[in-house]
């Protein structure tokens, strides 16, 4: 079996007061997320098919500012047959784009901003430069004010209470995702292990941040598949969060 088949994932429900949350990424053998300053390299075409897919169950695709700033980000699937799988389901042709940021300092020039095919919305915390924010509504995009205090929880209850978004999907960065599992909302990780040797002491890993989990804390995960693509020498894993 070459790759899993996305499409064809269920989800459970969502939680009243948030979306179903899904993280994906792919890393390097030795659990790196980047290489040269970006993710580009670590997993090949049937990975990015992989993310594609995923997107067909999404509502809003989200990336931190820092991937926004490093690699781009769009909520596009690339091929009008997932879009029409999509709308097979009822759904829009593409979900909605977000990130969110404490600068506001955003390149306004990528397709996040300039695109007219998809929705994107931008997560700005409070004290936030004013200058800054008054540019990006000026891109057309909107922007939402999330509190000091507990952002993500606050931006997590717009989409579903605002958006009405069911699904979630974060495709990082790893300070995004530490924040997610650290709140309890990440409910399901997907990771391509790619066949690819990275190294370094301060590369990144799928999660990072300032405090690491404990034996108490640690988040633990149970295995729901891995799939081998001899190809690519690429493993899909899909793992749920224990709760």
């Amino acid at each position: 079996m070459p790759k899993p088949d996305y499409t064809v994932l269920d989800f459970p429900p969502p939680p009243p007061e948030r979306p179903y949350v899904i993280v994906n990424m792919v890393m390097s053998v030795d659990g790196k997320v980047v290489v040269d300053g970006t993710e580009q390299g670590l997993g090949s075409p049937v990975d990015q098919r992989l993310m594609r897919e995923l997107r067909v169950h999404a509502d809003v695709v989200l990336n931190g500012a820092s991937t926004l700033r490093a690699s781009g980000s769009s909520s596009r699937l690339g091929d009008p047959i997932l879009e029409q799988v999509r709308a097979a389901r009822g759904r829009p042709a593409l979900p909605i784009a977000a990130t969110i940021t404490a600068s506001a300092d955003l390149p306004l020039d990528r397709i996040f901003f300039t695109a007219a095919d998809f929705d994107a919305i931008v997560y700005a915390i409070r004290g936030a430069p004013a200058a800054r924010l008054a540019a990006i509504r000026a891109t057309g995009r909107p922007v939402v004010l999330l509190p000091k205090r507990d952002p993500l929880a606050a931006m997590l209850r717009h989409m579903r209470g605002e958006l009405g978004a069911s699904l979630l999907l974060c495709e990082g960065g790893p300070t995004l995702n530490a924040g997610l599992f650290a709140s309890g909302a990440v409910d399901e990780l997907f990771v391509t292990i790619g066949p690819r040797i990275v190294a370094g002491r301060e590369t990144l890993t799928p999660v990072e941040g300032d405090r690491p989990f404990t034996r108490r804390t640690m988040k633990r995960l149970d295995l729901v598949s891995a799939v081998p693509n001899e190809e690519t020498g690429e493993l899909y894993c899909r793992y749920r969060v224990r709760r």
